[in-house]
């Protein structure tokens, strides 16, 4: 895929962000559009592999208290999407097979976390204190820190994730259906 893809979300307390991404060799035609000012961060080094046949994503961050970039790489094509992490002020933004917890205001990486199969979803609410990093075939829900709180391994391939009710809900390719409890991982039946 050549053409640049791009999004713009808005989160809560005025962060804005700016998501452009391509696909395998597309750092040039990403990049190329790169807005000056604050810090910026390439975690390409992250993503292993090589860098110049990696797909590649762009954020541009900016609120209150400034504007920061971080650039991410991946070796399948994919959407980054984000997620604010009020209660801890991160950024949880997914992109290929890893997850990065980064600081809402500075941009700073707090954690990054690998995931075997692309990641699917990362889901959060404030009634629980970690993330849920939602892959193809494990759930994960990652603490502040970046530390796995538990892990649950899937026996079908999750196509969907979404937090309803207070239940994680999970469907496959198939169709079939799981939940689970967003705070402990145990089944709900």
């Amino acid at each position: 895929m050549s053409e640049v893809q791009r999004t713009t979300v808005g989160y809560p307390g005025g962060l804005s962000a700016r998501y452009r991404w391509g696909g395998s060799s597309s750092a040039d035609s990403v990049f190329g559009l790169s807005e000056g000012g604050g810090a910026l961060t390439d975690h390409v080094e992250l993503a292993g592999g090589d860098p110049v046949r990696m797909c590649r994503a762009e954020l541009r961050a900016e609120g209150p208290l400034g504007q920061w970039t971080a650039r991410f790489a991946s070796p399948i094509f994919d959407a980054p999407e984000g997620l604010l992490w009020d209660t801890q002020m991160q950024l949880v933004v997914k992109y290929g097979f890893r997850v990065y917890g980064l600081a809402a205001r500075t941009g700073e990486l707090i954690w990054s976390h690998l995931s075997g199969t692309p990641v699917v979803a990362v889901l959060g609410s404030p009634r629980i204190d970690h993330v849920i990093v939602q892959s193809e075939v494990e759930t994960v829900a990652i603490g502040p820190a970046g530390e796995t709180r538990w892990r649950v391994a899937q026996s079908d391939v999750v196509a969907a994730a979404e937090m309803l009710g207070g239940t994680l809900t999970l469907t496959s390719y198939g169709g079939d259906v799981a939940a689970l409890d967003p705070a402990t991982g145990q089944p709900l039946r």
